[in-house]
């Protein structure tokens, strides 16, 4: 069970907020329970009541067990809620996801932190940036990215109610506002050159890089499904820039089948294939990587021909 000693640290308000709101979200509802492999136990520790303590349930570092209680707790009934880092959510226990969730067609709501490198000290066993190309070979899952501490509490607390599948990815990083209006694509910026999607945490960069530019900007933090329709309708030119806070292209796929008619190109800008060695800090992998208002810039100036 949930090891009540707090520790101190600084962490995001995404994870902040996540934590402040799980108690309350347990208290509404007696089928939901919260399922931990160690990490956030002490974090929670402070806010979590005696009316909701026994269905707080830390497994200890069995982040495959993890998965596979919270898969026996959905077939009880339940509505688990599941929470670790990235890797330690998706990629270590990814066949008890596959199996354990998916295969037996049952729900959970798994919600990480940490982002791609917001956790740049661990090195590479606490970098995320895989997570949501792997849940994309899987079928189901509603998979949210984000921007701020607001649109993480919305996503959560959508996510309660029903069975579903559903992936929360709480970066280490936020903008200054949520940007959200509706489930699928915001228009953000209008123009005529081309279409550039960002994707939650990446939103404030991207729209300072693109200031004064002749571009159409649109915003999700909901990214499967993808709002297919909603890029349709709000296309501006044949070229497309998605700009997402993990593996670089992760979404090609998806807008090449909203587009599947129509002739266009496509750039994806994100976090790069190669192994970054040096733990560094995540304000250097952000460089590193060219998600920085700099480096976002030049690889649109690039595509677009400003």
């Amino acid at each position: 069970m949930l090891d009540t000693t707090a520790r101190t640290n600084t962490i995001t308000d995404q994870r902040e907020r996540f934590y402040r709101t799980i108690p309350d979200l347990l208290a509404a509802d007696d089928r939901r329970l919260l399922v931990l492999a160690e990490i956030g136990a002490g974090y929670i520790a402070p806010h979590v009541t005696d009316a909701v303590r026994n269905r707080v349930v830390n497994v200890g570092i069995r982040e495959q067990l993890m998965i596979s209680f919270a898969g026996g707790a959905a077939l009880a009934g339940m509505r688990p809620i599941v929470h670790t880092f990235p890797p330690f959510l998706v990629e270590r226990p990814f066949e008890q996801v596959k199996l354990d969730l998916g295969h037996q067609g049952i729900g959970a709501v798994l919600v990480s932190a940490g982002g791609s490198y917001s956790m740049a000290a661990g090195g590479e066993t606490h970098f995320g940036h895989r997570d949501v190309a792997l849940l994309d070979t899987l079928d189901g899952w509603r998979v949210h990215v984000p921007g701020n501490a607001d649109e993480a509490e919305s996503a959560l607390r959508s996510a309660m109610d029903g069975d579903e599948r559903v992936y929360i990815r709480l970066d280490g990083t936020s903008n200054a506002r949520p940007y959200a209006e509706h489930p699928g694509l915001t228009v953000l910026q209008r123009g005529r050159r081309g279409t550039v999607v960002t994707v939650g945490p990446t939103a404030d960069n991207v729209l300072a890089a693109v200031r004064d530019r002749d571009v159409t900007v649109l915003y999700t933090e909901r990214v499967r499904p993808f709002d297919r329709e909603g890029l349709r309708t709000h296309l501006a030119g044949n070229s497309v820039a998605i700009v997402e806070p993990y593996l670089a292209g992760t979404s090609a796929r998806e807008v090449a089948l909203a587009l599947g008619d129509v002739p266009h190109r496509q750039l994806g800008i994100g976090v790069g294939e190669r192994e970054l060695r040096k733990y560094g800090t995540p304000a250097e992998h952000e460089r590193a990587h060219g998600l920085d208002v700099t480096g976002i810039r030049a690889s649109l100036e690039a595509f677009f021909g400003f």
